[in-house]
């Protein structure tokens, strides 16, 4: 499945361009960083800055709140995301174990990117496929019943 990939650059000119787009709205930080990352894939420290001089708030406010909605991302991810379960009903079907056997394969940690830029590997806790566990989800795609080839295929496809 392909994934169509915002560019990665920041550029001030379109960040406040976005910035302006959504100043007349009650609230706006939400619907700007999402606009941000819809734009460059993620929210840099630099967009971070000037969201914060924008809207008359600490770069910690900013930042709180980036950082608190797991789907915002503070780095560049891969081209393609692969989620894998953690929660229980996963675990309990060794999901922990060929997850981690995974990522020792690809050499990376939880939240990692190939070297590549290929893919990232995320945590995530609970996909909802607690009775075909364990769990896993490509570029929103949920495939259920994963073993460590499972996964291995999955990254696989990822190209």
């Amino acid at each position: 499945m392909s994934q169509s990939i915002p560019s990665p650059g920041w550029n001030e000119t379109e960040t406040n361009a976005l910035i302006d787009a959504h100043l007349g709205q009650e609230g706006p930080m939400l619907p700007i960083l999402h606009a941000l990352q819809a734009a460059f894939g993620y929210i840099s420290e630099p967009a971070m800055r000037l969201v914060a001089q924008r809207l008359n708030v600490t770069r910690a406010e900013v930042y709180g709140v980036a950082s608190f909605y797991h789907d915002f991302r503070l780095a560049p991810q891969g081209r393609h995301q692969m989620k894998i379960c953690r929660a229980e009903a996963c675990q309990s079907m060794g999901g922990e174990t060929q997850a981690r056997a995974f990522l020792a394969a690809l050499g990376l940690e939880w939240g990692g990117t190939t070297p590549d830029g290929r893919l990232t590997v995320e945590p995530v806790y609970c996909l909802g496929l607690c009775a075909c566990a364990p769990s896993a989800m490509l570029d929103g795609e949920p495939h259920a019943r994963m073993d460590l080839e499972g996964l291995k295929a999955l990254a696989a496809e990822a190209v």
